[in-house]
Order: structure tokens, then sequence, then C-alpha cells
């Protein structure tokens, strides 16, 4: 099978296109025929091993676990759509022919290959009916995440959120899950994304070139900010007295499960959420596609088509 393969960290030149040997399911797995992944800014730090943020003992400690000198898992992707082809004995939950989307387990990587093995028990689910599987794979990260800050939060009707970084893949899932739950939103992003912001359901957007929500009078319920880029010290004077700060960086890791990616696909066949995708490149443009990435001015979602089924 072609895959996507790096053997040393660096820019995106590293990642090169090889035939790899087709992955056999073990007892509790399923095999996906893969028909699209997507690139985040994750996948870009693995990538290039440049973890800026982060303490000097992270830096080692991310090195022991993805690999001292070189990568220990050759083939980078968290998140993929696709077909199951087979499935282990002992698997239950999927059959062969299941249309799915699924987050591969944590440092195991593999989504950006033809086929994909994953454990039942990992965060899958079968796809929105009404999308493709390219609009599919543009759901997951940004709404399980978005999601999961919302809900630490205590995101319920009636309040008012902001949400800065409201263009990338977490903050438009943020504002139409906001406003799913009957949030008044505002949302924070440049210029160029005004448009995009508004026609997400935010009733008012602000440009950050122009405008510091800080100075203004308006106070929130909940600050989440959805790219790690302003502190609780920054926020807290347009926060109410008992409004909550979240972050992607500063409020732990977003937990995920299995049951709130069902509850998006929910979403999406209802059309209450709808996937962003700001570029789409073939496997083979997979270092064009981290590049872009790179510059961090990307609206929603990268997505790579793998595959041709667009079922």
């Amino acid at each position: 099978m072609k895959a996507i393969v790096y053997t040393e960290y660096g820019p995106p030149e590293v990642l090169q296109l090889k035939e790899v040997e087709k992955p056999v399911p073990k007892s509790n797995e399923v095999l996906i025929r893969t028909y699209a992944t997507a690139v985040h800014s994750g996948d870009c730090r693995m990538r290039s091993l440049d973890l800026g943020g982060v303490s000097f003992s992270q830096r080692i400690l991310a090195r022991l676990i993805l690999g001292v000198t070189k990568p220990r898992r050759p083939i980078l992707g968290l998140w993929l759509s696709g077909e199951i082809e087979t499935t282990g004995k002992k698997v239950k939950r999927f059959r062969v022919g299941d249309k799915v989307y699924a987050r591969t387990p944590d440092l195991q990587f593999g989504a950006y290959a033809q086929y994909t093995c994953l454990p039942e028990k990992s965060i899958m689910a079968l796809k929105p009916t009404n999308v493709t599987y390219e609009e599919a794979v543009a759901v997951p990260f940004g709404g399980l995440t978005a999601l999961c800050f919302l809900r630490k939060g205590g995101i319920r009707s009636g309040q008012k959120v902001l949400v800065y970084g409201a263009s990338g893949a977490v903050g438009t899932s943020a504002i139409q899950l906001a406003r799913y739950y009957g949030a008044e939103v505002t949302g924070v992003c440049s210029t160029s994304n005004l448009e995009l912001v508004r026609s997400l359901g935010a009733e008012r957007v602000i440009d950050y070139t122009q405008e510091d929500f800080t100075k203004g009078n308006e106070l929130f319920d909940i600050i989440f900010d959805a790219v790690g880029k302003i502190s609780y010290s920054k926020s807290k004077d347009a926060l109410r007295p008992e409004g909550k700060y979240v972050s992607v960086v500063a409020s732990g890791h977003a937990k995920m499960e299995t049951e709130d990616l069902i509850f998006l696909t929910k979403l999406v066949e209802a059309g209450k959420l709808k996937p962003v995708i700001d570029r789409g490149y073939p496997l083979e443009q997979m270092a064009e596609a981290h590049r872009y990435v790179d510059q961090g001015h990307k609206k929603g979602n990268v997505v790579i088509t793998v595959g041709h089924d667009n079922r």
C-alpha cells in the first residue's frame, strides 16, 4: 500500500510517499481502507518536533516517547475516514463495509496511509450519512476538542460565550456547538475570516487586528481560547464574576470519547454542525499540505484525499 513516511524530524520535505506493507488486523481490530485524513497543527509539531511553549523536561520526555534520534512511528496521522475491509474474529461493534470515521490511538498514528488497523474500542463511529469522507474527517478533531472545553466551561443556554481563534478547526466547531446549546456567541478572528465566522452563527464578530475584546464593556460567561494564544490574566477583566476561562493549552487535554463522536454524527446529520474545509490535497501532496498548515492561517480544516470513493 501507499503511505506517507518520515524517517527523520524536520520540515515538510521529510514526508515521502512510499510503498509499505499492508497491515493485518489482530483479533480485536478492524482494517480500514482510508479514503480521507486530515492535517492539523499537532501533526506538524510531531513531524518537526518543534514543541514551542513546553518546558525543557517536556521536550526530553517527548523525544523519549516519539523517538530520540528518529521517529518510532514512521507514519503520522491521527484522524481518518474510510470503509472497513476486514474485521478480527473478536470484533462485534463493526462489520465489513461499514463507513466509519475515527481517531488512531494515542502515539500510534498511522492515518497517512491507504490502510490502517484500529482496535474496535478506538474512538470510532459510523460516519454521518449526509457528508463525504472528506467532509466527515473535518468534523472530529475540532468538534471533540471544542465539545470537551465548552463542557469544562459549563456551557448552557442563555450564556454569553466568546471564542478566540474562531476561524480554526476548533473555533469553527466551538461557534456551532455553543449555538446548539443556546448560547450567544462572539467570535474573535482576523479581518479575512469575519464573514466565515459570522456565517457559522456568531452574533458578533471582533477583528482582533482592530479591536481588543478585553477593552470593551461586554462581559462573558465563558471565554474559550481555541488556539492557545491568550492567557487568563489577559481575559479575566472580560469575564463575569462566575465566568470561566478555558483554553486548549492551559486547561488540560481534551478528553475524547466514542459517545461524543456519535453525538457529533447526529448533529451533522441534523444540519446543526457543518464541517469547515479550507483546502484539500491528494495524498501525494502531503508535504504541501503541511507547509500550508505550518503558516498558521488555515480556516477550519485541511483534508487529504487518500482514496477515490466519495460516497
